[in-house]
């Protein structure tokens, strides 16, 4: 068992600074593909500014609900400041275990993100009828499905 774990755990670490490298490529960057990924982000947040009144439709809110919804919606807004990525002349300058520091560092605050999102939704689901908890089960379903493809897949 020993000799399985040894292998997953370093293909995990260099999948993690694979990725960390290719991420340089993002928005800000000035590098190739930027107009493109510029692009993306844009009709990536039109299609969720769409869905999120797609659903508020679907859901037939009534007058109470509407103050966690906007809370809701607010929340799944992206932030307007990204943790930064330092660059790959940076990052080629750092030691392994300072990579592996920041890196760790980046996933937090990322996580930290994250949790604002699941605490919006578990705050808003908990104001919803049993009808409006089906609604939003379905459609957060397509939703994360159609967004796990275009994340592995944005061509």
């Amino acid at each position: 068992m020993k000799w399985i774990r040894t292998p997953l755990i370093a293909a995990a670490l260099l999948a993690g600074l694979s990725s960390l490298s290719f991420a340089q490529m993002g928005p800000g960057t000035g590098g190739p593909g930027h107009e493109h990924t510029g692009k993306m982000h844009e009709r990536m947040a039109q299609r969720h500014t769409q869905h999120l009144a797609e659903l508020k439709t679907q859901l037939k809110l009534d007058a109470t609900q509407e103050s966690a919804w906007t809370t809701f919606s607010q929340s799944m807004q992206p932030p307007s400041t990204l943790p930064v990525r330092p660059d790959l002349a940076a990052m080629e300058k750092l030691s392994t275990p300072d990579r592996l520091d920041l890196m760790q560092k980046h996933r937090a605050q990322m996580d930290g993100h994250m949790q604002k999102h699941v605490d919006a939704t578990k705050t808003f689901y908990a104001v919803l009828n049993t009808e409006q908890k089906k609604v939003f089960d379905t459609e957060m379903a397509k939703f994360m499905a159609r967004g796990h493809k275009e994340h592995r897949h944005p061509h």
